[in-house]
């Protein structure tokens, strides 16, 4: 029954509140990460999704490279979740974000990094402070198309803040998102977050989906070595587009579009 599913997905939001008042205070990175990809790992059972993580060499796929920029496509508010059940990431999302009720809280406290996004200044502040917790060792997700799509087509990619690794010298890692259903294998739209779209039509779209996979394809790690960031964008996206299998789309916005600043629609709780 989906009403006694969302009081479960309820309850377990509320335990994520707890936690990161109560709990994550007081962890080190290590617990950090551990309590972040538990929560997103039940998140995700809780909503009827398998997770199948696919690496270079095969099934199961290896930890990201110590310090990194992740790069994907964007589908879904679950793609955050399906990401941090295999590696919890610090998400780059819009400031406004952070004032919403309750997630804007559990945001901030996962560690976030927000941005305003079509102002200069706070674009040079993000992209500094990117390069400086990679430098650190965190791995920073990064949703380069600026938007959802239904997973059947790759929008460009803004390159803008591909200059992160670039002055970091620390590798790009392109990964592809696609979601099946559990059964055929058939790509299903039930997690697509598009259009006018609400959260609760889509959550409600996912739980009578009847068994959803995600499938987390990993590539190969981008090394920028002399390449321009508009040049790392595209092979990036060349990859991601090989790796979930979706169409190239010659419409959208131009990856050289250096101040409107690309980043995820939704946050993350833990």
């Amino acid at each position: 029954m989906i009403w006694l599913r969302k009081a479960r997905l309820g309850f377990h939001l509320l335990r994520g509140i707890c936690s990161c008042a109560l709990v994550m205070p007081w962890c080190g990175a290590e617990g950090r990460r551990r309590r972040i990809r538990a929560w997103s790992r039940k998140l995700l059972r809780l909503c009827g999704i398998e997770v199948e993580v696919i690496g270079p060499g095969g099934a199961g796929g290896d930890r990201p490279p110590h310090g990194a920029l992740l790069v994907s496509n964007h589908i879904s508010w679950l793609d955050i979740y399906v990401i941090h059940s295999w590696q919890p990431a610090r998400f780059v999302a819009k400031s406004e974000i952070r004032s919403w009720p309750v997630i804007g809280w559990l945001c901030d406290q996962t560690g976030t990094i927000f941005i305003e996004r079509g102002r200069k200044r706070d674009a040079h502040r993000v992209l500094h402070y990117i390069t400086d917790v990679m430098l650190q060792g965190d791995l920073v997700c990064l949703f380069p198309e600026g938007t959802t799509t239904d997973g059947s087509r790759v929008l460009p990619f803004h390159a803008n803040l591909m200059q992160a690794p670039l002055s970091a010298g620390l590798p790009v890692l392109p990964v592809g998102l696609r979601y099946v259903d559990a059964r055929s294998e058939n790509p299903t739209t039930a997690p697509a977050y598009i259009d006018e779209l609400t959260l609760a039509q889509c959550l409600d779209a996912v739980l009578r989906a009847g068994g959803i996979k995600a499938q987390l394809v990993i590539g190969e790690p981008l090394s920028p070595g002399s390449a321009s960031r508009r040049e790392v964008a595209e092979a990036a996206r060349e990859q991601v587009v090989e790796l979930c299998g979706a169409r190239r789309d010659p419409v959208g916005a131009d990856t050289n579009a250096d101040l409107e600043m690309s980043a995820s629609s939704e946050g993350v709780t833990a």
